[in-house]
């Protein structure tokens, strides 16, 4: 498991028990939640008591803060990516490019955690984060090509273009932003849809 933040498991060079992974496992759930909640504030030991662990069996997987937050968000793009790969022989590419699309506007827009670490800067995202988020944009990349290919998404619009638009797509969905995120979303799939033509 390529994890920075995961120590627990390489420390003795052995894997969990099967008792520390389903701790384990409840906490990055219910911190999942809470951060996705109510932001990255949540202290350590309200997840701990959430999670109906002791604070000394939270701290034993994730020391700190930061290792506990880029455990949930490597997890959250570890499923990105998964979607992506099984959207990538989809017989629609239109259609999977834009389910694509329409996962990664739920993740990483009104979801305050994700928002908070990658706009605010508050975390710094290691090596197995960055690689994760890396492997999310190649499969962005992959069905965006095979969506234009299919003649679903405009010709003029190219990866920098793409990447513009998203950035200001989360933004303005981000929290507290008062935005309707369906009417938002709505309105930027039409605008990557290839125009109609003139009558």
């Amino acid at each position: 498991m390529p994890d920075d933040a995961v120590a627990d498991e390489a420390v003795a060079g052995r894997p969990l028990r099967a008792d520390a992974r389903r701790n384990r496992e409840r906490v990055l759930q219910v911190a999942r939640s809470a951060f996705a909640a109510e932001g990255l504030s949540v202290p350590l030991d309200d997840i701990a008591r959430r999670a109906h662990v002791g604070p000394g069996t939270l701290y034993r997987h994730f020391p700190t803060k930061d290792a506990l937050i880029q455990a949930v968000l490597l997890d959250r793009l570890h499923d990105l990516a998964s979607m992506g790969a099984g959207l990538r022989d989809d017989a629609d590419p239109g259609e999977a490019f834009f389910a694509y699309l329409d996962r990664l506007a739920e993740e990483a827009g009104p979801k305050r955690d994700l928002f908070d670490a990658l706009a605010s800067g508050g975390v710094e995202a290691g090596p197995a984060v960055l690689a994760a988020a890396s492997d999310v944009r190649a499969h962005l990349t992959d069905l965006f090509e095979r969506a234009k290919q299919a003649g679903a998404v405009r010709r003029d619009i190219g990866r920098a273009e793409l990447t513009s638009l998203l950035a200001g797509l989360l933004f303005a969905i981000r929290p507290g932003s008062g935005a309707n995120q369906a009417l938002v979303l709505s309105v930027f799939r039409d605008g990557l849809r290839p125009r109609l033509s003139a009558r």
